[in-house]
C-alpha cells in the first residue's frame, strides 16, 4: 500500500482529509483508503497494482461491472461528438423513455446530475405543489447531502457517528420531521400532530444507507394509504435501488406506487447523474410549464445520458435480474453457514443484488437496530477481507453490490476469504 499510502498524504495537502467523500477515508476502519487506477469486470486495481474483487461497485452503479466494452465504446463515440452542449439532445429524451417505461408511476422526467439535487428538486417540487412546508424523512435514510435532509441521516453521517452536520441553520431542519423506518404507527402520530402542514414524506423503500434493511410486510403500503389519506406527496428515493433490485425498481418490486420517485448511480452507466420524476400533475409545476424553479448546465450531460442508455438496453435483456438474484442469493447464504460456523454473532440482509452483514444478532429493521453492530468486530473483517482479495465498503453501515460481471470463481474466492475473515471477526 505504499503508493496509496504517498497519494494519501500528498492528498491532504489540497483536499479536505485527502478524499472527496468522506466514507472514502477509511477512518470507520482505521488506516489509510486504497487509491485505486483501473477497474475491470468485476475486479479493480489498486496504485500499488494489488488485485481485489469489488463489492462496492462505485457504490452501486456498476451492475454490469466495470468497463463494459458497450458502455466503453458508446461513451467513447459520443465523447468525439463534444462532451456538453447546454442544449437538449436526442440522448436525453432517447433515456428518459427507457425510464418512463420501466417505472409506471413516472409520467414525466427531469434529469439532473446527482442524487442530492434530485431529492432536493422532488421536495422543493412537493412543497410547490402542496403549499405546504413540512417533510417527514426516516431515521438513518440519507437522501443526500442538502440542508434539509441531515437529520438522523444514514451513510457517512452513520459512519462517523454526526447525523447532524454543523452550517446547516435550525431554520432549515425546523420543518424536518423524524420517524423510525419500519414504524407506521411513528408516522401516523406525526401526521396527526402537523395536520394540513407537511408537503411530502420521503424514504428509501429498501434502506441501502444504514446498512441494508427491507421494508417490513405492510409498511409501504401504509404510508401509500396515509398519504393518500392526507394529500402528502410520497416520494421514493430509489437513487440505489432504481434498476438494482429488478428493471422497475423497489416500486416494482412490492407493487407500490410514489407520487414522485428519485434516481440516480445506475441511470448514467458509472458517471455523474440524477433524475426526478412522476405524476404528470405535479411535474408540471416545474419550470419552464410552472412556478417551482430548477436549473442545471450540465443536466442531461450527452456522456451520462449515452452511458445509461446502453446500461438500461443491457439491464432490459431477457434473464438478467434472475441471473444476479442467484448468484447474489448463493454468495449470501454461504457466507451466512461461514458466519455461524465461525461464532460470529451476525445479521443478514438482502435484496436483490444488494446486501448488508450487520456485526449483530439482531434483527436488524430501523437505524437504532443497525446501531447496535459491533463496529469493532466489522474493522477486523474488513482488513481481513481485504488481505484476502475481497474489496467491500469501509463502512458497517453500507450496502454490498454484486454485478454481471462477478463469475462463480470470484464467489468461491470470496468465500474462501470469508472464512478468515469471519474468524477474524470473533
Amino acid at each position: 500500500m505504499k503508493g496509496s499510502e504517498r497519494l494519501f498524504k500528498e492528498g491532504q495537502r489540497y483536499i479536505p482529509g485527502g478524499v472527496n467523500s468522506p466514507v472514502r477515508s477509511f477512518r470507520a476502519v482505521g488506516g489509510n483508503p486504497l487509491f485505486i487506477q483501473r477497474a475491470q469486470g468485476s475486479r479493480i486495481w489498486d496504485v500499488d497494482d494489488n488485485e481485489y474483487i469489488d463489492y462496492v461497485a462505485s457504490w452501486g452503479p456498476m451492475i454490469l461491472g466495470h468497463a463494459h466494452p458497450q458502455v466503453v465504446e458508446a461513451i467513447q463515440r459520443a465523447a468525439g461528438r463534444g462532451t456538453s452542449y447546454g442544449a437538449p439532445t436526442p440522448l436525453e429524451v432517447e433515456l428518459a423513455s427507457l425510464i418512463v417505461e420501466a417505472f409506471p408511476s413516472v409520467e414525466l422526467l427531469r434529469m439532473v446530475n446527482s442524487g442530492t439535487e434530485a431529492v432536493m428538486s422532488a421536495i422543493r417540487l412537493a412543497r410547490g405543489y402542496t403549499s405546504r412546508d413540512k417533510v417527514i424523512k426516516f431515521e438513518g435514510c440519507y437522501h443526500g447531502h442538502s440542508d434539509g435532509l441531515l437529520v438522523r441521516a444514514g451513510s457517512g453521517a452513520t459512519t462517523f457517528g454526526t447525523p447532524d452536520s454543523p452550517g446547516v441553520p435550525a431554520d432549515y431542519t425546523r420543518n424536518t420531521l423524524l420517524a423510525p423506518f419500519n414504524d407506521l404507527d411513528a408516522v401516523q402520530n406525526l401526521i396527526k400532530a402537523h395536520t394540513g402542514q407537511i408537503a411530502c414524506l420521503v424514504l428509501e423503500p429498501i434502506a441501502g444507507n444504514m446498512g441494508v434493511i427491507p421494508p417490513q410486510e405492510g409498511f409501504l403500503e401504509g404510508l401509500r394509504k396515509l398519504c393518500d389519506h392526507e394529500a402528502i406527496v410520497l416520494i421514493f428515493d430509489e437513487v440505489i435501488t432504481g434498476f438494482r433490485v429488478g428493471w422497475s425498481g423497489a416500486q416494482g418490486l412490492y407493487g407500490v406506487m410514489p407520487d414522485l420517485t428519485c434516481l440516480g448511480k445506475i441511470i448514467g452507466g458509472g458517471l455523474p447523474v440524477g433524475a426526478f420524476g412522476g405524476k404528470r400533475e405535479i411535474m408540471e409545476k416545474l419550470a419552464p410549464l410552472g412556478g417551482v424553479y430548477q436549473a442545471g448546465t450540465l443536466s442531461g450531460n450527452p456522456l451520462a445520458m449515452t452511458a445509461g442508455i446502453e446500461t438500461l438496453k443491457l439491464l432490459k435483456e431477457e434473464g438478467t435480474y434472475q441471473r444476479l438474484e442467484e448468484k447474489a442469493a448463493y454468495l449470501c447464504a454461504e457466507a451466512e453457514k461461514i458466519a455461524r460456523a465461525a461464532g460470529a454473532p451476525t445479521s443478514f440482509t438482502r435484496v436483490g443484488s444488494m446486501f448488508c452483514t450487520f456485526f449483530t444478532p439482531g434483527p436488524v429493521v430501523d437505524y437504532a437496530s443497525a446501531k447496535q453492530s459491533d463496529t469493532e468486530a466489522f474493522r477486523r473483517y474488513f482488513w481481513a477481507l481485504l488481505e484476502g482479495g475481497v474489496y467491500i465498503a469501509p463502512s458497517q453501515f453500507e450496502a454490498g453490490f454484486l454485478s454481471l460481471a462477478h463469475t462463480d470463481e470470484d464467489i468461491e474466492k470470496t468465500l474462501t476469504a470469508l472464512q478468515g475473515a469471519f474468524q477474524a471477526a470473533s
